[in-house]
């Protein structure tokens, strides 16, 4: 029987990195979070010395020194939509010495390859923003650019949030219909009308981090029953399915029994008139499809694919599966 071989795992978002020092039987010897390593918002190469920095950590969390030979190094970073931008990261990671081999890619595809083991599948990610993924058991694979409005994209939490002042703006002033999300934005920020928000949010009173929790406003209020944000939790909906269904499409994969992966904290938080209607959008298209809510982090999805990279035996993709279910990262940021 070969020594089992180590390998990186790395899930790099716009808020938090997540770098994963495992081995090829599944056990996971260092574990670190970090600040956020999208290289469209930092720049490529502080988000390769930051990797390089939160490597450095898990190895010596694994009190393993840095000339410890690395198999493989699986990295997965949000910002990597086109592929100039993916051949660029591999360019950058290259010379680092981290691993003898090495995949960079869309942090999307980490998130699907956590949420199932199928060689069909399909992963939409809605958090700040939205992107979706496919693949194909032929190798294949289907993808967006993702880069906002230019891109042709629709919503997100922070496009959502931009709406859900857009109307309560318009609600309060008169120039369009009445909805609780007036009301429900003042609150949300402690102030007596839209207005007072506007010009706070303007002058930098109040902060714009805020803003991302109004998505949570917009689905209390259509939980609620208003008509508008019901209008806009029924859009977004409606975006999700079809980046599934043509995804799905460009795949040959509407009559094949494909596995959903749904992610990011607008689809993790599991509001119902949302997943149900994605649920019924996607079922209407591919009646075979089978959709799933991520739970676990998708550095998971990194490591599998490690694992699948270095041949490992099945038992090792359930224990390491099990080992980040209760392993907590140690905070580097």
């Amino acid at each position: 029987m070969s020594p089992a071989e180590l390998f990186l795992a790395v899930d790099g978002g716009n808020s938090k990195t997540d770098v994963v020092l495992a081995d090829s039987d599944g056990r996971v010897h260092g574990y670190v979070r970090g600040p956020g390593s999208c290289p469209q918002v930092i720049g490529l190469d502080t988000a390769v010395a930051l990797l390089d920095r939160l490597i450095g950590a898990a190895l010596r969390a694994a009190e393993m020194p840095p000339s410890v030979p690395i198999a493989r190094a699986e990295v997965y970073l949000s910002g990597l939509d086109l592929p100039e931008e993916v051949e660029a990261a591999a360019k950058a990671v290259a010379p680092t010495g981290w691993a003898r081999s090495y995949r960079l890619d869309n942090d999307t595809f980490a998130l699907m390859r956590a949420g199932t083991d199928s060689p069909d599948a399909i992963a939409v990610v809605c958090g700040a923003g939205i992107n979706c993924v496919g693949r194909s058991a032929d190798g294949r694979t289907a993808r967006f650019p993702a880069l906002g409005p230019i891109s042709g994209d629709w919503g997100g939490g922070l496009h959502l949030a931009s709406l859900v002042m857009w109307h309560a703006a318009r609600a309060e002033d008169g120039r369009g219909p009445a909805t609780a999300l007036a009301g429900a934005v003042a609150a949300h920020f402690g102030q007596a009308t839209v207005n007072d928000v506007i010009t706070g949010l303007h002058l930098g009173s109040l902060g714009q981090d805020r803003m991302i929790g109004l998505s949570e406003v917009l689905f209390a209020a259509a939980g609620q029953g208003d008509a508008v944000a019901r209008r806009v939790v029924a859009r977004q909906a409606t975006e999700i399915t079809s980046l599934v269904t043509v995804a799905a499409d460009r795949l040959g994969l509407r009559e094949e029994p494909y596995a959903v992966v749904l992610g990011g904290g607008v689809l993790r938080a599991r509001h119902p008139l949302l997943q149900d209607a994605v649920a019924a959008g996607v079922k209407a298209h591919s009646s075979k499809a089978r959709l799933t809510v991520l739970a676990q982090p998708p550095v998971v999805g990194a490591g599998l694919f490690a694992l699948d990279a270095l041949g490992a035996a099945p038992a090792a993709a359930a224990a390491l599966r099990s080992a980040l279910e209760e392993a907590r990262p140690l905070d580097q940021r």
